[in-house]
């Protein structure tokens, strides 16, 4: 079983910047896709970036060119950096690790993108 605990949440202004982390208690090596998604209230849950086969991850187009997805597989922690925070990038942000055919979520940290 793998726990993921998310961090790096917070209010921010438009324009500036966050590093989400999520630590995982298990390696994430085992993680087949481990990515971040997003819900903002009363919207469904969206892929925001993801790593999948390989070290190249996707991004919604949404995010593209202001969000970087990395990670540390040492340290067990998935990064996401954001920059150029806009106000529609205010959601819950989740980190997911699919690990075999078990799917494992972080509970969440808030962003919120305000003036």
């Amino acid at each position: 079983q793998v726990q993921l605990v998310e961090s790096g949440g917070g209010l921010v202004q438009p324009g500036g910047s966050l590093r989400l982390s999520c630590a995982a208690s298990g390696s994430i090596a085992g993680c087949v896709r481990m990515g971040w998604y997003r819900q903002a209230p009363g919207k469904q849950r969206d892929l925001v970036a993801i790593f999948t086969s390989g070290n190249t991850p996707y991004y919604a187009d949404s995010v593209k060119g202001r969000f970087t997805l990395s990670r540390d597989n040492a340290k067990n922690t998935l990064y996401l950096e954001m920059n150029s925070l806009k106000p529609e990038d205010t959601a819950v942000y989740y980190c997911n690790c699919v690990w075999g055919v078990r799917d494992y979520w972080g509970q969440g940290t808030q962003v919120a993108v305000s003036s």
